[in-house]
């Protein structure tokens, strides 16, 4: 089975997830997965952009810790590591989730 690697929380570093998340598509893709249902396939997500660039943010988001990507089948499906993220950062992930929405 096919495995993709994830940093594991307490290595997760405040300034590389900010960094992740300071792209835009990389919010978009964040909002979406807090807006929707957990396993979204990155084909669900439409982006303004390539899919090789598409694989890129979704890599970035991943090595980030702020999404878990798994395979189901020949898809990759993505989790958002919201209660990880709120115990490591608190109000971090809905500050920008809500700055998203209101910009958007």
């Amino acid at each position: 089975m096919r495995t993709l690697d994830h940093p594991s929380m307490q290595d997760v570093q405040l300034d590389t997830v900010l960094a992740a998340l300071s792209d835009p598509i990389r919010r978009r893709i964040v909002a979406q997965l807090a807006d929707g249902h957990d396993d979204q396939a990155c084909i669900a997500f439409e982006l303004p952009v390539s899919k090789s660039t598409s694989t890129h943010h979704f890599r970035v988001l991943r090595e980030a810790g702020i999404i878990d990507q798994h395979y189901r089948g020949t898809s990759i499906l993505n989790t958002l590591r919201t209660e990880e993220l709120a115990q490591r950062f608190p109000g971090l992930l809905d500050a920008v989730i809500a700055a998203h929405h209101a910009y958007a």
